[in-house]
């Protein structure tokens, strides 16, 4: 053993085991960091939108995604010397919400204008306020604004067209100013020519241009996708159209965050106002602060071939990106207040007289075609129906493709007017189907705004949310910003409210802003719900919720988002 063969021996022997100590403390520190959480909440209440585990107390998180659900006990084994832990003090938790029907684009941009008028004006009332805008204006620009109402704006106690009061105003330069619905535009003669629009020009599809019913003159008031095409030509004539766009982009994203929304479902594209090129910049420059599924609009008056190779080109299937291109919006009708809704029965009262029954955007045969394409280039559909008869068609397109083996998400949003008799073709047809009920006259029981339109029968018949729920089929609640108030917390108290018509349970709601959601995006193995393996998109509000009345509900604030593990909005 003393020999120098012996020592060199021993000293390779020992050297080995050496490093057979170092590897092993370095395996089982590489381990241990593998399970060491980033950031931990605990003494938190956490729904999870996981049915099987649907509460917890602590939830860990790695590298943006959720690492560990359940009692603190256990949550804590995953704290480490570099994790930062919240003791939230028994603050709520929630799977950030998913609004499946948002217009963050266009709802804070300066871009739409600083003319904003009343909505509880007839014309003459509204000079005041067309003067304010005329004085802010810019000579030889387009004028953008919103707010006024259409049955005001159509009153029959006034005693001016509307396009007579506006004119006053406004005379050397174009004037374009929004319904508070989006679906119908106020213009002056300025517009009107610049757009091409005579006593002569025949509706284009999926819009109404308003004449007087004896004269014929123009009214200047535009319905629907007649409206539509001025808008976007006043848009596209925009001076730093895509810097204001920008900069209104991530306005609306802060407002999102701010609300506890982690991922959109984008309510339309207008793909040739040049939407999706700032988009893509926002995704380049690090801005996106929710992960968003964007739908082209589908153009009801253009050919489809002029369509396809956008829709082609823009297409972005991977879940894992922030922003999701596989999805377009079309528009079978248009609105009840407007009277072109698609309905089965015809209106009590309406401006188109030779349209009983309302409009379509794209009538049923057509849809179907649409659809069978956009399949084939792996496009689902999120599809405005309002009326019944909207309703009726455009599931019946979404059958002929489902019987073509399509297997693509399709969403039904509005739905304000559905049959007993369609009712059961959701869950038979797989249709999801979406809900707004965040504002006082949605999210009531008795719609008496509309009995004057389709008479107090059908008015208290108005959005079935419950009836649509009981078949079983896989409903979400989304905001229609800023149609409607952005706020999830009143969308999901309304929708308790409404008791027999509504959602039975404060879960139920909150389900259908989350984990329902996310199914309708095709998302549900990426987020909307609280569990291993998923992103970490997290809501954190003031109090529990679960449980809570109508009223307790709506009080509540969010404190936290959080974003695939990051902060992007505190309180």
């Amino acid at each position: 053993m003393n020999s120098l063969h012996d020592q060199i021996i021993l000293g390779l022997c020992t050297s080995l085991l050496l490093v057979q100590s170092f590897l092993l403390q370095a395996v089982e520190t590489s381990a241990a960091k593998q399970l060491t959480a980033d950031l931990i909440l605990t003494e938190a209440k956490v729904y999870t939108a996981n049915p099987n585990a649907l509460f917890a107390e602590a939830l860990a998180i790695k590298n943006g995604k959720i690492l560990a659900v359940g009692f603190a006990s256990e949550i804590m084994q995953f704290q480490g010397s570099e994790t930062k832990t919240v003791n939230l003090k028994g603050k709520q938790v929630l799977p950030g919400f998913i609004d499946n029907h948002n217009h963050l684009f266009e709802a804070a941009s300066e871009a739409g204008g600083h003319c904003e008028l009343s909505p509880e004006a007839t014309p003459s009332e509204q000079i005041p306020y067309l003067r304010s805008c005329l004085n802010d204006s810019v000579p030889e620009q387009w004028v953008i604004g919103w707010g006024h109402t259409i049955d005001l704006t159509l009153s029959e106690e006034e005693q001016y067209s509307p396009l007579e009061i506006i004119d006053q105003v406004f005379r050397d330069r174009p004037v374009i100013i929004m319904e508070q619905t989006s679906h119908s535009m106020w213009v002056n003669s300025v517009a009107l020519e610049l757009a091409g629009i005579t006593a002569d020009t025949p509706n284009p599809q999926g819009g109404k241009i308003m004449k007087d019913p004896e004269t014929g003159e123009l009214l200047g008031i535009l319905v629907d996708n007649a409206g539509d095409i001025v808008m976007e030509q006043a848009w596209n004539s925009l001076r730093n159209k895509f810097s204001k766009s920008y900069d209104g982009l991530l306005n609306g994203l802060h407002e999102v965050a701010r609300y506890g929304i982690t991922t959109v479902g984008d309510g339309r594209l207008y793909w040739k106002r040049g939407w999706h090129d700032v988009w893509k910049a926002v995704e380049k420059d690090g801005e996106l602060t929710a992960r968003v599924s964007l739908r082209p609009w589908v153009y009801p008056h253009l050919k489809q071939h002029e369509q396809l190779k956008f829709f082609k080109d823009v297409y972005q299937p991977n879940k894992d990106s922030l922003l999701i291109i596989d999805q377009v919006k079309m528009y079978s009708d248009g609105i009840i207040v407007n009277g072109t809704a698609k309905t089965l029965s015809p209106y009590n009262f309406t401006y188109f007289i030779e349209s009983p029954y309302g409009i379509n955007y794209i009538p049923q045969k057509q849809m179907t075609n649409w659809l069978k394409v956009l399949d084939k280039l792996g496009y689902g559909a999120h599809i405005h129906a309002i009326g019944d008869g909207a309703v009726r068609e455009t599931l019946g397109a979404i059958e002929t493709v489902r019987k073509s083996g399509s297997k693509r998400a399709y969403t039904m949003t509005h739905l304000e007017m559905i049959s007993p008799s369609d009712l059961h073709r959701f869950t038979a047809l797989d249709v999801d189907a979406d809900f707004q009920v965040g504002s006082d006259y949605l999210g009531n029981a008795n719609h008496s705004w509309a009995t004057q339109l389709i008479g107090t029968k059908r008015a208290h018949k108005l959005m079935p949310l419950g009836d649509v729920f009981e078949t079983g089929a896989n409903i979400t609640l989304s905001s229609d910003w800023n149609v409607n108030p952005i706020n999830p917390l009143v969308g999901i108290a309304n929708a308790v409210k409404l008791k027999d018509k509504g959602l039975p349970s404060v879960q139920d709601a909150i389900d259908a802003y989350t984990i329902n959601a996310a199914k309708a995006l095709g998302l549900e193995a990426v987020t909307g719900s609280i569990e291993v393996g998923k992103s970490a998109d997290l809501v954190i509000l003031d109090r529990e919720i679960i449980n809570r009345p109508p009223e307790a509900i709506k009080q509540a604030k969010v404190i936290r988002t959080i974003l695939q593990g990051q902060e992007v909005y505190r309180w």
